[in-house]
């Protein structure tokens, strides 16, 4: 059953044409959207920074929940562009309309249950992460609203992961950098008061972003629906509910978990650091936004290239997989390595833009010196992770991050324990270097030992 071709069909082939033109053509746009997504959290970072170190304090204590909640729902998304990739590839046209809508269900539904926990359990979560009384009022002002907004954006995150899977990687780009531009403008008119609008502070940027995401849920469901014609609006297809979940869940379940890991950790790195005061994490706050916003180019070409290694994988066109894979080591090495030493060289510079407060400069000045010259070695760890997502082998990623996780906690605990601040930032350093030197070969040999076994069809049979 092919059902009717996509209008772009003919951009959605990943299996045939040079590889490399592939990959600029799906990374390129992948570095707007999520560009997109880190400068909405950067743009709200800057705008509350100019409100104090208390407030810029209690933000950056969000960090960590909103990474959880925003991965947790992240797995789906690395879930719908493995089997749509997968089931283009097989020309399957109704089968990708069906998942895409199903996916769209199960997204809003995790994002709701996670949203209404997240919330129940509020003031006790932060307390545990460090919080105390003097930034919590604050937290209480932003995330409630914040929540509302992480269902919003289910839809059109999801919808989006869709989009790309099937070859285009431009029209989500549109979403997301025009949900950003949104976001900006109105930051600064909530949150200072300006042209006669009360300053509402804090609770004014979690206002700014439930609109802009309110905004990217409707532009989200008009490209899916009469631009790409990628949900199928003729009837729900419940009786084929079941299916979609076995192939969705199968993935996202482990990548969901996986993802979640990351940020968790990042929550306990917080913690370390409260000990040392909220100028410690603030500075970890801003050097963390910083951060994935130079990284994003690396994020997004390891995403970018899931789609292309996800049909081609399918299609046992395993030299293409490889080329995929060492075209974007090579540019991760190169990329990582530059941004260690633009970081290492404007140090004081970044830190001074974020705030003028002694001890979170200094302490915002170390991380730059420290972590970024490991940067190379541990997104190799987030690189393969991806690919084997997009293979269908979302259980080797999950035990990559796991691993790597369960090496940052105590590294960073024990180099807070002999260096305190300093030291915690090694932890993190150290881990990046050796998890990554170690994966990245256990990785390539496991994926040419996979090559040897036989090719089994994407279908309900394989997941059950």
């Amino acid at each position: 059953m092919s059902g009717k071709p996509l209008p772009y069909s003919h951009k959605g082939d990943l299996t045939t044409g040079p590889v490399q033109g592939h990959l600029i053509r799906m990374a390129m746009p992948m570095v707007w959207s999520i560009f997109a997504v880190i400068g909405v959290q950067l743009t709200n970072t800057w705008f509350i920074s100019k409100l104090g170190t208390t407030e810029l304090a209690a933000i950056s204590y969000t960090f960590p929940v909103t990474m959880v909640i925003s991965h947790l729902v992240f797995g789906l998304n690395i879930a719908m562009s493995s089997v749509v990739a997968r089931l283009v590839g097989e020309k399957k046209m109704d089968d990708v309309r069906r998942v895409t809508l199903h996916g769209i269900f199960l997204g809003v539904s995790v994002s709701l249950v996670v949203s209404a926990i997240s919330y129940l359990i509020l003031d006790p979560l932060f307390i545990k992460l460090g919080a105390d009384s003097t930034v919590l009022p604050i937290i209480r002002e932003y995330m409630p609203l914040w929540l509302v907004a992480s269902v919003l954006l289910a839809v059109p995150v999801n919808g989006n992961s869709a989009i790309r899977a099937s070859g285009d990687a431009l029209t989500p780009a549109i979403v997301m950098i025009s949900m950003a531009i949104l976001n900006f403008c109105l930051d600064p008119i909530l949150i200072y008061g300006w042209f006669g609008v009360p300053a509402l502070g804090v609770k004014g940027a979690a206002i700014s972003t439930t609109i802009a995401y309110s905004y990217a849920l409707m532009l989200g469901l008009y490209m899916l629906i009469f631009k790409k014609n990628l949900v199928s609006t003729d009837s729900l297809h419940l009786d084929k509910f079941r299916d979609s979940m076995r192939r969705l869940v199968f993935i996202a379940i482990p990548a969901g978990v996986a993802n979640i890991i990351q940020p968790a950790t990042g929550a306990f790195i917080v913690a370390l650091l409260a000990a040392h005061g909220h100028e410690a994490v603030a500075a970890y706050g801003v050097a963390t936004r910083v951060e994935a916003l130079a990284m994003l180019v690396v994020i997004a070409l390891a995403l970018g290239m899931a789609p292309i290694i996800g049909q081609n994988w399918g299609a046992a066109l395993y030299n293409r997989v490889h080329e995929v894979i060492g075209l974007a080591i090579r540019f991760n090495f190169i990329w990582s390595f530059l941004i260690a030493i633009l970081f290492g060289v404007f140090a004081a510079f970044i830190a001074g833009a974020f705030s003028d407060d002694p001890a979170v400069v200094h302490n915002t000045i170390l991380f730059f010196w420290i972590v970024p010259f490991s940067y190379a070695f541990g997104n190799l760890v987030f690189g393969w992770s991806s690919a084997f997502n997009a293979m269908g082998l979302p259980q080797r990623a999950f035990v990559m991050i796991l691993v790597k996780s369960a090496l940052t906690v105590p590294a960073a605990w024990i180099g807070g324990k002999l260096y305190g601040v300093p030291g915690i930032f090694w932890g993190i350093a150290v881990t990046n270097v050796a998890s990554g030197l170690v994966f990245h070969y256990s990785s390539a040999k496991s994926c040419r030992e996979m090559e040897q076994e036989p090719v089994v069809p994407i279908t309900t049979e394989i997941i059950r």
